[in-house]
């Protein structure tokens, strides 16, 4: 008997030992260093509330010291267990170096529908790597308070868009809040927000990746037109004008429209006395399908070697879920859950920007999957092209005959 309950009490200690070697510190790695006191005051406790025993800590490098430094740690096996993952090719190059786990069919995995996954799949979509986290939105700013003394309306067509530029402009007032000093808002924040209403969204991506249509054909030179056109519209000096500078000019009121991002709501947000309103890219024509560029900014990932595999899967799970979702949309404001949960934004401008999403077809940035692989790059070039087109230094054709030549230079199914 005695040697019976001996055997039951090293048992009962193994079982609690192997449980407490279980529950251990889960670290997050992210490059989201802004979003430190959300994830330590926020998300971790109300996954800790639930999940006694599991410890979380958040671990976060600069963005721009991030990818090298964590492909370090990986590679030396001292990462953490959950890997925040940038969309596409970085998070991909992990997968395929073996760092990254795949996860198709882990609970939570189910609440994102194909199109939310493919910023973290492999070319063929047969493996996902990392779980969608969130979006932000492309689209425009605008000055309430502005349009109203002018008696504008938010515009909805090409054409109704630029009546209101040149009302603004003969009013004196300057139109658009944007600069090319900086270049990658013209690509980012021009060409890629009002482009897919041209390019048919998806469709022209897509067709880009397939071979089966060029940057020269008439939706891709079109989208150039209309930004050739906005060139016209830019406060003086915009050539040498910043990011940093429109955020100021827009934020103060000196100029009424702002091409953007959802992510630049909250900064405008704190602005004392700023009404903001929020439209979306405008349509060809009146009538016409609308798409809005929906970019995948961020997924989580579980190490292949994380030490604590199994609550990393929990933590995942919960990513996952409505709560998460709730929590991250209202709290990161401009930064849209990608689940297929029913979220309520409360955040007046961020709601009217994700209910785009009901109306309009979701498509990412044309470039991000596949075509930044070669020589020359084609996020680069897209940032010396449109702020040239911008600045009325390049014609609409010229500049797609130029990222077309570099775009078929490196990519095969290109030269067909």
């Amino acid at each position: 008997m005695h040697f019976r309950r001996l055997v039951r009490h090293t048992l009962l200690l193994a079982m609690l030992s192997a449980t407490a070697a279980r529950a251990g510190t889960l670290v997050i790695e992210s490059w989201r260093v802004d979003d430190k006191t959300l994830w330590e005051k926020v998300l971790i406790p109300a996954f800790e509330k639930n999940h006694p025993g599991i410890e979380v800590k958040f671990a976060p490098t600069a963005p721009t010291e991030y990818d090298s430094s964590l492909a370090a740690r990986l590679a030396g096996g001292t990462a953490g267990d959950l890997i925040a993952c940038r969309p596409f090719d970085v998070s991909l190059s992990l997968y395929k170096k073996g760092h990254l786990e795949k996860l198709d069919g882990k609970p939570g995995m189910q609440n994102f529908s194909p199109t939310a996954t493919v910023a973290w799949q492999t070319d063929d979509g047969k493996d996902t790597f990392c779980m969608p986290v969130a979006s932000v939105i492309h689209g425009f700013l605008y000055n309430k308070k502005i349009f109203k003394k002018l008696n504008l309306q938010p515009p909805k067509t090409v054409d109704e868009f630029f009546t209101v530029l040149e009302t603004l402009k003969k009013s004196g007032v300057t139109p658009l809040a944007l600069g090319t000093a900086d270049q990658w808002e013209s690509s980012q924040m021009v060409y890629t927000n009002i482009g897919p209403n041209f390019w048919r969204g998806e469709e022209g991506r897509k067709a880009l990746i397939a071979g089966k249509a060029r940057l020269t054909d008439a939706p891709f030179v079109e989208a150039l037109t209309f930004e050739q056109r906005m060139g016209a519209y830019l406060g003086r000096g915009a050539s040498a004008q910043t990011y940093g500078d429109s955020q100021n000019q827009f934020a103060l009121g000196r100029a009424a429209i702002y091409p953007t991002g959802s992510w630049d709501i909250s900064y405008f947000s704190q602005t004392p006395g700023l009404e903001l309103g929020a439209f979306a890219p405008p349509v060809r024509k009146a009538g016409d399908a609308c798409f809005i560029s929906d970019h995948m900014d961020i997924g989580i990932g579980v190490n292949k070697k994380a030490r604590n595999k199994e609550d990393a899967y929990r933590f995942l799970a919960w990513v996952g879920s409505q709560e998460f979702a709730d929590i991250y949309t209202n709290r990161v404001t401009g930064f849209f859950s990608l689940s297929n949960h029913l979220i309520s934004v409360r955040d007046p401008v961020a709601k009217q920007m994700a209910e785009w999403r009901n109306s309009c077809a979701s498509t990412i940035r044309f470039n991000a999957q596949v075509l930044n692989r070669g020589q020359p790059s084609m996020e680069s070039e897209l940032w010396n092209i449109n702020s040239q087109v911008l600045n009325g230094k390049l014609a609409p054709k010229d500049a797609a005959a130029r990222l077309q030549n570099g775009f078929a230079k490196w990519y095969k199914p290109q030269q067909k």
